[in-house]
């Protein structure tokens, strides 16, 4: 059964001068992890501040568990690109925040804030600031602040996107290593077409604006991974491949106007 359901989801701006999104289809397991790639400007960040309900929408139906969504939801987390913790607030207390405005007690804060530092690897530093941590663990605190709610579905933004090509490596195994512990619905937003296949069971691939579905790719690479086994897995080549000439064409345009006006000149 599909825990989220997006059904013919359009979004325009500028009074409906720029489309975003047009008519967007796609239907998400329970437990499963989607990864969404396209070019710049496709909507992808978008398509998830609708499902958020940070954003409106034009047309179009967003259900979870089969239920119409037009508010946001405590069952929601989201992790952005920039860590977004508070500057003046410790590692637990960052951890805390999501599970203080749900009205928690003093004991059930304290016993998720430790067990999601545990399960982070930030055992130690609960007492630290913002400022006091490298970029990877203010990421860790980040995503452990989306899962101390217990989300039951989690959006990620590109949620690596800033870090350094080792660290980003370090988080997708600790995301993988946490979602085998703690299983969640997650659509993740990402450039990258190799941490999409790490990632993701399904991976959508969008057209340039307006962002539509092109394909959507199945990874037909068992769970629990590690980095390097799915890059030496027999399909992983052959998907790389698949999803780049994919990704590339929907550049053609932009390739074929700038060799016309080279041309011209």
């Amino acid at each position: 059964m599909s825990k989220i359901v997006i059904r013919n989801l359009t979004k325009t701006y500028s009074g409906g001068a720029v489309v975003a999104l047009q008519d967007i289809n796609l239907d998400i397991a329970a437990n499963e992890s989607v990864c969404v790639l396209g070019p710049s400007g496709c909507g992808k960040t978008t398509l998830l501040r609708i499902v958020d309900c940070l954003i409106g929408r034009d047309r179009g139906d967003v259900l979870i568990d089969k239920e119409p969504i037009s508010r946001p939801r405590p069952d929601i987390a989201v992790v952005f690109q920039h860590f977004g913790l508070f500057p003046w607030k410790r590692l637990d207390e960052n951890i805390a925040y999501g599970l203080e405005l749900r009205g928690k007690t003093r004991d059930e804060i304290a016993l998720a804030v430790d067990r999601y530092v545990t399960l982070i690897g930030l055992k130690g530093f609960e007492k630290s600031y913002p400022h006091q941590l490298s970029g990877g663990m203010q990421q860790r605190a980040g995503l452990a602040r989306a899962m101390a709610i217990n989300p039951a579905v989690l959006l990620m933004d590109e949620p690596f996107g800033a870090l350094d090509a080792q660290t980003r490596e370090l988080m997708q195994e600790e995301l993988l290593r946490i979602l085998e512990t703690e299983r969640k619905t997650m659509i993740f937003v990402t450039h990258s077409i190799d941490e999409a296949i790490v990632l993701g069971d399904r991976i959508v691939v969008m057209s340039c604006r307006p962002g539509r579905v092109r394909q959507i790719f199945s990874v037909d690479i068992p769970r629990p991974r590690k980095i390097l086994t799915v890059r030496a897995h027999p399909t992983y080549i052959e998907l790389r491949n698949a999803i780049w000439e994919m990704l590339k064409s929907e550049q053609e345009p932009i390739y074929s106007a700038e060799r016309t006006h080279v041309a011209a000149q």
